[in-house]
């Protein structure tokens, strides 16, 4: 007879997460640029459209996004 509860239940992916970010092929971790919602007039157009291209997270937070998102290292 088998008993299951010896095995850890599965982690879930995180919602939230997986709607804000992509982890690349290399392991990087893409999310959208902060600073892009509102106070946009003082902002040059250069940097409003640079600010519209997804960004590679920080090198910081890879680690917990990455468990949100149940992504191996």
């Amino acid at each position: 007879m088998l008993y299951f509860s010896n095995f850890m239940p599965k982690m879930k992916t995180h919602s939230g997460a997986k709607k804000r970010f992509k982890v690349t092929g290399t392991g990087k971790v893409r999310g959208r640029s902060a600073f892009t919602s509102h106070i946009l007039e003082k902002k040059s157009p250069k940097r409003k459209r640079r600010h519209g291209q997804p960004a590679v997270i920080s090198k910081a937070d890879v680690p917990r996004v990455k468990k949100l998102l149940g992504v191996g290292k």
